[in-house]
């Protein structure tokens, strides 16, 4: 047992020096960043940010230890005239870093003289500007709240209401009891100021007393109701929305437009983006960007820039998102060009970048990237209101059916009421139903003319 427990210690004092010796052989690096929110940021004297806990989550993966300065030039890395680098890809050229972490857009320039690990952000390129900057209301735009189908569908449905009430006064005993020597009020000309009424909520006298024509009255009232809760709540939705109702919706837009300046941010990948296009558009604004030397010598400029009205700032979409989310006028359209993606940068031909990529893979397909995402671009603005899209018919199905229904209903009791009231006079008058039941529809539904004469006369007397 003694001999046992020496074996143990043995290996123990043993052991101890080789994880000393690990430990000390973990790789320190030099890490290079720009401050920029919310990559990078100084909380006292830590840095934080979406980049720096990206790098904590790599040297967790990787198992290194890491030292963070700011790039003394504050500058991403551009090549000059001369061909030498500066900013943060210049450090990691003159190995004054072993890597660079930052939004640094992967191109083929920085491709040759770094290394470039897989991207661990995707952006592109998009349009920041204020959100007042907005087209001019239309004349027809009170339309916009229902589609075109649906206004055909209102309409047949207005007229086919009309004709029913007319129909239906006339067919109904009840309502038109005497057609030899009255005249039936709810001519088609008055049907139709009844209904257009009852749709607005006006009302138009007189209202039917026959219950098939009541039936068919409350069906359109009810149509009516919800029909113009469903126009003004679209139509408010669709005033509220800004971004959808932007003078610039696009690049294209931007290009054929005079009214507003743009630029973007001088030395930067997205314009060289733009001088490389062979896209004429895309050359088209390139050339009216150095025409104009709109260019911004920083972020914060560009942003002030769009701040301030009439300019239309371009830049990195995953960049002004942020900022969109921390400045409410502010909105990016929706469109996004150049797709491209965010690197780390290391030694051309160091050992350690298949490492990050591996990492950074497995971090995204574990949704930490996703994360990180979610916690830096957290929005402090309140939700807009999505833009409402015009009412389609199936939305309205429902109450078109109901409708549909009611005015069957109606039609089908009048039509029950004449022939209820013809059995009767038959009876009576001791003739055939089918006889009484012809007279009854031909002066019923006798032409215009026979009113009008018969109105003629009345007024004859009067004036008698």
């Amino acid at each position: 047992m003694r001999v046992l427990l020496g074996v143990i210690l043995c290996t123990m004092v043993l052991l101890l020096p080789l994880r000393s010796c690990a430990a000390a052989m973990r790789p320190d690096l030099t890490i290079t960043t720009i401050k920029q929110d919310p990559y990078t940021m100084s909380k006292g004297s830590q840095m934080e940010g979406y980049c720096m806990d990206l790098l904590s989550e790599l040297a967790k993966k990787l198992d290194f230890k890491y030292n963070v300065h700011l790039v003394k030039d504050g500058s991403y890395g551009r090549q000059d005239e001369t061909g030498a680098w500066n900013g943060m890809i210049g450090e990691v050229v003159r190995k004054e870093a072993d890597l660079a972490i930052a939004p640094l857009t992967l191109t083929a320039a920085r491709e040759k003289v770094v290394g470039m690990t897989k991207p661990f952000m995707q952006t592109g390129i998009s349009i920041l500007l204020r959100k007042d900057i907005s087209e001019e209301a239309g004349i027809f735009d009170f339309l916009t709240p229902f589609s075109v189908e649906t206004w055909v569908g209102i309409l047949a449905a207005y007229l086919g209401t009309a004709v029913s009430i007319c129909v239906v006064a006339r067919l109904s005993p009840c309502e038109w009891s005497q057609p030899q020597t009255e005249e039936n009020s709810f001519t088609f000309s008055h049907s139709l100021w009844y209904t257009a009424g009852a749709l607005t909520l006006q009302g138009a006298g007189p209202h039917p007393k026959a219950l098939s024509g009541r039936i068919i009255c409350c069906t359109w009232w009810l149509f009516g109701l919800v029909l113009l809760a469903c126009y003004f709540s679209n139509l408010s939705t669709s005033q509220g929305s800004d971004s959808n109702q932007l003078m610039v919706k696009g690049f294209e837009d931007l290009a054929n437009q005079q009214g507003i300046e743009y630029g973007t941010l001088s030395g930067s990948s997205t314009l060289a983006f733009f001088k490389n296009s062979n896209n004429p558009t895309y050359r088209r604004i390139y050339e009216h960007m150095e025409r104009a030397k709109s260019f911004v010598s920083s972020m914060d400029e560009g942003v002030r820039r769009a701040k301030e009205g009439n300019f239309a700032f371009i830049g990195e979409s995953v960049s002004l998102d942020l900022v969109a989310a921390r400045h409410c006028e502010l909105v990016r359209v929706h469109e996004v060009i150049g797709m491209r993606g965010y690197s780390i940068a290391g030694t051309l031909g160091s050992p350690m970048l298949k490492n990050l990529s591996v990492a950074i893979l497995e971090l995204s397909e574990a949704g930490e990237l996703a994360y990180l995402r979610s916690k830096w671009w957290a929005s402090s603005c309140m939700a807009d209101a999505a833009k409402a899209s015009p009412f389609q018919p199936h939305s309205l199905k429902g109450m078109f059916l109901v409708l549909a229904l009611g005015l069957g209903l109606g039609v089908l009791l009048a039509v029950l009421e004449l022939t209820t009231k013809s059995r009767s006079n038959a009876r009576e008058q001791r003739k055939s139903y089918c006889t009484v039941l012809s007279d009854e529809l031909s002066q019923r539904l006798r032409t215009t003319a026979t009113n009008q004469k018969r109105s003629q006369e009345t007024t004859d007397k009067d004036k008698a």
